[in-house]
């Protein structure tokens, strides 16, 4: 029944509620802040607020680097958001800090999300529930300034499709003043950010690893297949000298200005990169390796509903989140942040996949993975200091791999 009355109120547009103003629902939706992600948020509030005069619909952000704690903050005092957005990395962390509560099956169909929604969605799924869906996904891509590539003799019709491909053309990008200052990479090093995923996911496999076996529980990813993948990335600093760990704080932040040739991102960077007045750009699927081997990663933010939430809350937080999981709110967040829909049948029209931009994002989910983490903050930062110590330590990446793996794994039994 609460299903019918759900899709019904949707589809619609008339309330559930009484739609007398003394009786109207307020609830909170909290997300991180990044411009086009509340931008488009803000939108799909207007829309749904619009639908369903009886119902105020509160967008609260925060910094990322502070949201997590904040949710926390906010659960134990009783005060916690109705309606959240999470990393699905994140999960675990979530349910064991009671935080999410699943989400009904009568509104939720599994069967309905799994034939609708792209496979990765089931990474939201813990003993049999779900505890939340995505508006959008992502995957990863090779973003490249075209001007840059004119102005260094490279053709930017011809982008990068291979690593050696990617090298030679990080180096002829790549400039130096005269004391030996990288002034414009060639192609950006950040494992903070979405270096660590090229790495694990990519890289990793591409010379011939595996990363993680047994559902992502064990690593695997310290091999002699893994310790060349990981001479590769360090040796694009170190011996090929196309780019530079912490040039301009960030990698983004230096493709953004034009003082990077390449950047590996997601498809979320789409919405602010388009922004920028006089900025020519265009993105390529990752390359491959010597034998044509592609590979990619895959991610998602989630929408779930607070632990807390029941009542008239939970009925209009059940309606909200049906909204945001709709053909119609994917399309707008497609429209605003550059997201691909999570829905297939959304995301794979002809248009977005003969699109320039979408297309190469969209292949790249053919053959994407997505990393089942169980504290992503903390595996990341395993990453960070593993390339760290090779670079900055003068460790050798055999030493600093199997440190890492080591490090990894007790994290990960430390969640069992």
């Amino acid at each position: 029944m609460r299903k019918a009355l759900l899709l019904a109120g949707l589809m619609s547009g008339i309330s559930m509620f009484s739609v007398n103003p003394a009786n109207a629902v307020e609830i909170e939706y909290w997300q991180y802040i990044y411009e086009t992600r509340v931008n488009a948020m803000d939108q799909l509030i207007e829309n749904f607020e619009a639908a369903n005069p009886d119902i105020t619909v509160k967008q609260v952000n925060f910094p990322y680097a502070d949201y997590q704690t904040r949710i926390v903050a906010a659960n134990m005092a009783g005060k916690g958001p109705d309606v959240m957005q999470l990393f699905y990395g994140w999960l675990d962390k979530f349910v064991a800090g009671g935080l999410l509560q699943p989400l009904p099956e009568d509104a939720f169909p599994h069967d309905q999300i799994e034939s609708e929604f792209f496979p990765i969605v089931t990474a939201m799924k813990r003993d049999g529930e779900y505890y939340g869906l995505p508006t959008a996904v992502r995957s990863l891509a090779l973003f490249y300034n075209k001007k840059l590539f004119e102005e260094n003799g490279l053709d930017p019709e011809n982008p990068p499709q291979t690593l050696d491909e990617l090298v030679a053309a990080g180096k002829a990008i790549a400039k130096f003043d005269d004391a030996g200052n990288m002034v414009t990479e060639g192609m950006t090093l950040d494992m903070a950010g979405q270096d660590h995923q090229w790495w694990r996911e990519v890289l990793v496999r591409q010379f011939g690893g595996v990363p993680y076996e047994d559902d992502y529980r064990k690593v695997t990813y310290d091999s002699p297949e893994g310790t060349e993948a990981l001479e590769f990335y360090t040796g694009l600093q170190m011996n090929e000298k196309i780019g530079q760990s912490g040039f301009m704080d960030e990698g983004q932040a230096a493709f953004r200005a034009g003082k990077a040739g390449m950047t590996i991102d997601g498809t979320f960077r789409l919405g602010s990169f388009s922004q920028i007045e006089d900025f020519d750009w265009a993105v390529t699927e990752l390359p491959a390796n010597a034998d044509g081997m592609r590979s990619n990663y895959s991610s998602y933010f989630a929408n779930g509903i607070g632990a807390k939430v029941k009542g008239e809350e939970l009925e209009v937080a059940e309606k909200f989140l049906t909204y945001l999981t709709s053909p119609e709110a994917m399309s707008i967040w497609l429209d605003v942040v550059g997201e691909l829909p999570a829905r297939r049948a959304v995301a794979l029209t002809d248009e977005n996949t003969s699109n320039p931009i979408y297309g190469p994002f969209l292949k790249g989910l053919d053959y994407a993975h997505t990393t089942l983490f169980v504290d992503e903050a903390a595996q990341r930062q395993v990453a960070i200091d593993m390339v760290n110590r090779v670079i900055l330590n003068g460790q050798s990446p055999a030493d600093s791999i199997k440190e890492a793996a080591e490090e990894e794994q007790a994290i990960i039994d430390d969640a069992m």
